[in-house]
């Protein structure tokens, strides 16, 4: 088929711009939200960040099948955006809202809300993402789909980031409900008009058909070796990336500082976990520009390699980083490439799915591109789910105090709490990107088998 048209690239990237907005803020905020201005202890929080991320996951399977089977004049998985969009964006306003209720009924309506926020992402999420694998039939191409998905969607996380703690200042302050409400519903408001633009610039190209049952799906799904490699490797990924960013909160609310002046060239600025994590959010763009070359050049599968490599170096090297002056550079400088690395990362993971995807239909005779894409998801949402609970835990095993009147009166975070916060930005990503590097150096799906496979597909498409 002919290369696909500009627009339509974009109008991809809208898609995930919306749920990167919204995920970045789940992922790196919603822990602190939940214990410092929600009120939920942190044993509570963290198994409620998991509960409702692990139903969240198992839920993308489902959707996944919902959405192969669904077929209507828009195509199979586009109109999903075009359905399920209000309720994203009421469901993310809900989230952050803060009734003034006893401890209990507060709990659970942290449940009820998280659990509809992630239902939701997921019926709208699934589909987007499997869209990839019906708008064009080459490889590279896909590659491409993927870079600009990325891209758009960390220009749309370094905004959140980036304006989150301004924002709740604007809207009443960054230690008060109504800070956060208002924040969110400005948020939520721009999600909503992304996704409407996405489901009107974009197409489905290819057409499949889903001829077997359910079960045979899912058996060939668990017979799909390069799908459990690659779903073990993303889980990995982002782990990694969970575990770094639900930390950064902490990390400068503890061990840096809320706010710290930093001169350049003679400009002083505010030295800020929102700023940290939106310098990281530019440099992952970057990486996502650079994708596609490198990838073309290294081939998918030793890039997956040689990134998750420097990763692991980069992430022992921040522990033993300063909190000075010329430190706090530093760490700018080793998120700043770190971002990059997880910036060519995230495309590549999306690439490969479309890969296995190709891969599924030619062994297993099955257009299950939803439920594979959906996979990805659920990897994505399991390594949400155990790093954010795994951060929460942690700090409350090492005697973190989140007590207000506590901290307030004078009380000032354990040794064992701030060493843990240095662990968990450094070590402990550190091992989990190990972890990846060697799941991936097993998986069978390199360039040249890639190649034969979307020749034969071709073949077989000509002839139906």
């Amino acid at each position: 088929m002919a290369k696909t048209k500009l627009i339509e690239k974009i109008g991809y990237g809208f898609g995930d711009m919306s749920s990167s907005m919204f995920w970045k803020i789940f992922s790196y905020y919603l822990p602190f939200f939940y214990s410092n201005i929600f009120g939920l202890n942190l044993v509570d929080a963290g198994v409620l960040v998991l509960v409702t991320r692990i139903w969240d996951a198992v839920s993308d399977p489902m959707m996944g099948i919902m959405a192969d089977r669904t077929n209507t004049k828009w195509g199979k998985y586009r109109p999903y955006l075009l359905w399920v969009a209000p309720f994203f964006s009421i469901c993310g306003i809900l989230l952050f809202t803060t009734p003034d209720w006893d401890y209990g009924a507060k709990l659970i309506w942290a449940y009820i809300t998280y659990i509809m926020m992630m239902t939701v992402y997921t019926a709208i999420n699934v589909p987007y993402g499997a869209m990839l694998g019906v708008m064009t039939d080459d490889s590279n191409e896909k590659t491409v789909f993927s870079s600009f998905r990325m891209f758009f969607a960390y220009g749309g996380s370094f905004i959140s980031l980036f304006l989150w703690e301004p924002l709740t200042d604007l809207m009443g302050g960054y230690d008060t409900k109504g800070g956060w409400f208002w924040a969110m519903v400005t948020i939520s408001s721009a999600c909503f008009v992304m996704f409407i633009l996405c489901f009107l610039l974009t197409r489905e190209h290819l057409k499949t058909v889903s001829t077997v049952s359910v079960g045979s799906d899912f058996r060939a799904l668990l017979s799909n070796n390069p799908w459990w490699l690659l779903m073990g490797a993303a889980l990995c990924f982002n782990l990694f990336n969970t575990v770094r960013g639900a930390t950064v909160a902490y990390f400068f609310q503890d061990i840096i500082g809320p706010e710290v002046s930093l001169a350049f060239f003679g400009i002083v600025f505010m030295f800020y976990a929102g700023l940290f994590l939106g310098i990281g959010e530019v440099s992952n763009m970057a990486g996502v520009a650079i994708t596609v070359p490198v990838a073309k050049m290294l081939g998918k599968k030793t890039t997956f390699v040689i990134v998750n490599a420097l990763l692991v170096l980069l992430s022992v090297l921040f522990f033993f980083i300063p909190c000075t002056p010329t430190g706090f550079w530093m760490m700018l400088i080793a998120q700043i490439i770190i971002s990059v690395l997880t910036g060519i990362m995230s495309p590549l993971v999306w690439s490969m799915y479309a890969d296995v995807s190709d891969y599924a239909e030619l062994e297993f005779h099955t257009a299950s591109t939803g439920l594979i894409f959906s996979s990805s998801s659920m990897a994505q949402k399991f390594g949400g789910a155990i790093g954010g609970a795994a951060v929460l835990w942690l700090l409350s095993g090492f005697g973190y105090i989140t007590d207000a009147e506590q901290l307030k009166a004078g009380a000032v975070q354990p040794e064992a709490a701030i060493t843990c916060l240095r662990w968990l930005m450094s070590f402990i990503p550190a091992i989990v990107a190990l972890i990846s590097m060697c799941i991936v150096w097993f998986y069978p799906l390199t360039t040249s088998r890639i190649k034969e496979i979307d020749r034969a597909l071709k073949e077989i498409r000509r002839t139906e």
